[in-house]
């Protein structure tokens, strides 16, 4: 028995559940990326996912799993952007009411699709509220169940099925780049490839600014930060989740990060170069391949693009400035 809060059954479940609902996006490569970073990259594109991102996989998976009452009362969840659109989605989908907890600075874009999949929004100050115990208080009031981003089991599980799918594709891999927030992400994906090609080596990326998974991971325990200030908007996590630290320990060989202006030369290069518009923390993995933050010369690299949900005038600023 594993002490770890999920394991490859439970990412090949989660696949079951959300096939013919969710996307299988597309695995990519770029010649010219390839050059430039002496490696072989292979490119997990969530940025086609069902509402933009990968969070619809965790949030499918999750809400699929509701008991009949829970589903008749409806869900809860608080989110920077991309969980808030992936939850409204999933649940209009299973047909069930969605109240989301956004910050009041959340890109435009994140807010307005939230809307538009039918999420009841309420709004927060993320550098002065608690939007878990806003959450739990309208929770316990109403009735809803609370699906948070990134620690619960059903939601990892679901993050994980991108990585299965990229490795379904690619064959093994000799490393894989996962953008590292709260740790959803990586858990599930590192949980799929290391059963898949245990010689695979799994790094985080996570923001300069926002290296709580960073100072985790090399002190052994799991440190709190101020809310980070970075154009990675869906990174800016205080701290990794009690479930999905315990895996990335034992599974991640690495976190590193990389700096803003990295993040816009990489967006740079998706859209000149790929031809696609890739959000700041969607280009984190990327930027840590370009940036010689992880010796990837002569490997065959897997690589997450994890959205692509960004406003177009902010990108615009972005690409320009």
């Amino acid at each position: 028995m594993t002490d770890l809060a999920i394991s490859f059954d439970d990412v090949v479940a989660a696949s079951h559940r959300i096939e013919n609902v969710a996307h299988r996006t597309p695995v990519l490569t770029s010649a010219t990326a390839d050059e430039m970073t002496g490696a072989q990259l292979f490119f997990k594109c969530e940025n086609f996912q069902r509402m933009g991102a990968f969070k619809f996989r965790g949030a499918y998976n999750a809400l699929s799993q509701f008991t009949p009452e829970q589903r008749a009362k409806g869900v809860i969840a608080f989110s920077s952007g991309n969980h808030a659109q992936g939850i409204a989605l999933a649940a209009k989908v299973l047909g069930m009411r969605a109240v989301i907890i956004m910050p009041t600075d959340a890109p435009q874009t994140k807010m307005l699709a939230t809307k538009a999949y039918g999420g009841e929004v309420i709004l927060y100050d993320r550098y002065s509220e608690d939007r878990e115990a806003i959450g739990k208080r309208i929770s316990a009031e109403q009735g809803l169940t609370l699906i948070p981003p990134y620690d619960h089991p059903h939601i990892m599980a679901g993050q994980g099925t991108a990585a299965l799918e990229l490795l379904e594709e690619t064959g093994p891999l000799d490393i894989l780049l996962v953008q590292l927030g709260g740790g959803g992400l990586i858990s599930g994906c590192a949980t799929a490839a290391k059963h898949l090609a245990p010689a695979c080596e799994v790094f985080g990326v996570e923001p300069e600014a926002g290296n709580d998974g960073q100072q985790s991971f090399r002190s052994g325990k799991i440190v709190q930060i101020e809310t980070p200030r970075t154009v990675a908007d869906g990174a800016q996590t205080p701290a990794l989740g009690k479930l999905t630290f315990p895996i990335i320990q034992k599974l991640v060989q690495d976190i590193v990060t990389v700096s803003d202006p990295e993040l816009v030369e990489t967006m740079k290069f998706y859209a000149s170069r790929m031809k696609m518009i890739v959000e700041p923390t969607g280009c984190l993995t990327l930027a840590a391949a370009l940036g010689g933050h992880v010796p990837v010369k002569g490997k065959r690299v897997g690589i997450i693009i994890s959205g692509g949900n960004i406003d177009l005038q902010r990108f615009a600023e972005l690409v320009q400035g």
